[in-house]
């Protein structure tokens, strides 16, 4: 088997890069930026054909095989039309949390029309990704937000990135009502990517909820987003994402976040859509004291296929990080966990721990789970675990000779397995919108 796919690799590789390179081709004269943002994106894509679509046999995505999973890279949605627009306003509505400042992109597209810019209060300043690309005064600003590392997605979104939102919260402001960030996909077998950037400046405090949703008949879509987080000294941020895509979509996320000294960092992601998702996190605890707290939820079905995969960096001393996470699999679904605690040589008195529990509801269901420890300091209080089971047989018989059904029992003890990560949540309604997710989901699987 290994030799055939070896023989495989090298054309699978050059279909994608040319499937990729038709791509950007064809999009180059819709994408924001001349001059010195045109030259970044084309570095950047450079950097992207080098490697292609990441593989089995690249280390940080050996259990995600994008060359397997997705094949190659859709053409870029068209910008959307009056028709994509009202189907879009009709996910916003169901999609929408309550009492938050909705700032809407729909296929890669910020829609002023669909947004709340209008009713943000003083101190949050919203700008559009396209703005600031196409500023000639934003140089500086521009490099910054279309940054780029090592890996392939990455490099292939700041190539490719159309839209997205650009927001900063000056020192000392206090949101009095959360951003809810809504990404609704309308087209189909088409790709959309955003590139946003959050500032919360020295002394801010914020809540941010993000969302993945797919309009009605929108499916077979791929969705590239990153987000860079700079959360300033003293400053607090709590940020909630949910991706509940189309069930044959694909959605690769990935964050870079920088916390400040004695920043607090409360985060929360949960996937229960798409036939393929990664969520990945790249977070460096820059200053000292800053404290991170990190939950997440994994809701699988049938052939669904996620991915979860952190790096937190303890650069600085006295830091705090928990990370809790959990996945239900069902049918045949398979949850990937990847976690990596990285404590520097200053970084000394840290204390960071990270657990990862699956459930498994079937012998189809799939768990890899891989958490790592890299420590250079030598005064650290780390740990890591990771368990994979399936439910407790005695308390499904316990709780059926109750009268509960096999579904209400299951259905039971999944909430009470997800509840210490939902329980995570540091605002309380935020923690009531992830539980109906959850019920959402377990009412899919009846």
């Amino acid at each position: 088997m290994d030799l055939v796919l070896a023989k495989a690799m090298p054309e699978d590789k050059a279909n994608a890069e040319r499937a990729a390179d038709n791509v950007f081709a064809a999009a180059r004269g819709r994408l924001p930026g001349v001059g010195r943002i045109a030259d970044i994106r084309a570095r950047a894509f450079e950097a992207y054909e080098r490697v292609g679509l990441p593989h089995r046999r690249v280390e940080e995505w050996k259990y995600t095989d994008l060359r397997v999973l997705m094949r190659d890279v859709l053409l870029l949605a068209d910008t959307p039309d009056a028709s994509a627009l009202r189907r879009a306003q009709a996910a916003v509505q169901q999609a929408a949390f309550k009492g938050a400042i909705k700032l809407v992109l729909v296929d890669g597209v910020f829609v002023p029309s669909l947004s709340d810019v209008a009713k943000l209060g003083k101190g949050v300043i919203v700008r559009t990704l396209r703005e600031v690309l196409e500023s000639s005064a934003s140089d500086a600003m521009a490099g910054l937000v279309l940054s780029t590392t090592a890996d392939a997605m990455i490099s292939l979104n700041t190539a490719m990135a159309t839209d997205g939102v650009v927001v900063t919260i000056t020192e000392g402001t206090a949101l009095r009502r959360p951003l809810h960030v809504i990404h609704v996909a309308t087209a189909s077998a088409a790709s959309h990517f955003t590139r946003s950037y959050l500032h919360l400046d020295d002394r801010a405090q914020g809540t941010v909820l993000e969302s993945f949703v797919a309009a009605e008949s929108a499916g077979g879509y791929q969705a590239n987003n990153v987000k860079i987080v700079l959360v300033g000294n003293q400053a607090g941020l709590s940020h909630l994402r949910v991706r509940a895509d189309a069930p044959d979509a694909a959605n690769i996320s990935s964050e870079i976040i920088a916390v400040g000294s004695r920043a607090k960092l409360n985060l929360f992601d949960m996937a229960r859509g798409g036939a393929v998702s990664r969520y990945q996190d790249f977070i460096t605890l820059a200053g000292k004291e800053a404290e991170l707290s990190m939950n997440g939820v994994n809701l699988l079905m049938e052939k669904q296929h996620a991915d979860t995969t952190l790096v937190v960096d303890h650069a600085a001393p006295h830091c705090v990080s928990r990370q809790n996470f959990r996945a239900v699999a069902d049918g045949a679904g398979r949850s990937v966990f990847q976690g990596r605690i990285i404590a520097r040589p200053d970084a000394q008195k840290t204390d960071a721990k990270m657990t990862m529990r699956v459930l498994l509801l079937s012998d189809q269901a799939e768990a890899d789970n891989k958490p790592e420890l890299e420590i250079f300091a030598d005064d650290v209080n780390c740990s890591h675990g990771a368990t994979s089971g399936g439910l407790d047989e005695s308390l499904l018989f316990y709780l059926g000779a109750r009268g509960l059904s096999e579904n209400d029992a299951q259905a039971l003890l999944i909430r009470a397995f997800l509840g210490e990560a939902i329980e995570g949540i540091a605002n309380d309604n935020l923690r009531d919108f992830a539980t109906a997710q959850t019920d959402h989901w377990l009412k899919a699987r009846r």
